[in-house]
């Protein structure tokens, strides 16, 4: 979709309903007659994805069935980090995990109201699924784990330096770094958990 490249690429308010026109070779009056205004359309593309929210949901709430509370730590991180991943990596994919990232990043108004009604119950459901593998934690303590994850699941979705930095030995958004990913966030919530990670 035209208007999921552009907010993508440049952000909300770097986007015209002219620029979504212009991308997608329609008509201006077409995309205000099936969609309305801009915050409109934004908020119509995240409502197309839910499905894929609701599927991170259930595979959360299975990850937590597992019995082991390091196995089952595992299996949240999992859980929650992979899909995004192969979401970045689909073709029809790869521009709304951007685009969510962005907004993540530098937040808008418009962003705000879609994290609130999309983003946050899954990070509800993420934040009481850690709380199952260290029953004692403090919603708190456990909160800036999501927090941390997130960031380091950002950082890695945006970042193109690492190529530079690693002299050309890495590539950015490399899915073949999903496990050293997976690795340095798990070892982060173990030692602010103090849960053990097989």
């Amino acid at each position: 979709m035209a208007a999921e490249k552009l907010f993508a690429l440049r952000g909300f308010h770097a986007v015209s309903i002219r620029d979504i026109a212009g991308e997608a070779d329609v008509p201006i009056g077409l995309v205000g007659y099936y969609y309305g205004a801009k915050h409109e359309l934004y908020h119509a593309i995240f409502e197309s994805w839910a499905p894929t929210m609701a599927a991170r949901l259930d595979a959360l709430r299975l990850s937590c069935e597992e019995p082991d509370p390091s196995t089952r730590l595992n299996r949240i991180l999992e859980a929650f980090v992979g899909p995004i991943l192969d979401l970045h990596q689909h073709p029809k994919g790869q521009y709304y995990a951007l685009m969510a990232a962005r907004d993540l990043v530098a937040p808008t108004p418009e962003a705000d109201r879609v994290h609130r009604e999309f983003f946050d119950p899954l990070a509800n459901a993420f934040i009481d699924g850690l709380m199952t593998t260290v029953p004692n934690a403090s919603r708190g303590r456990v909160a800036w784990c999501y927090q941390f994850t997130l960031g380091a699941l950002l950082h890695f979705l945006t970042d193109q330096r690492v190529e530079r930095l690693s002299n050309a030995e890495n590539r950015a958004s490399d899915p073949a770094a999903k496990v050293e990913l997976l690795t340095f966030i798990g070892g982060g919530c173990q030692a602010l958990l103090g849960v053990s990670r097989k």
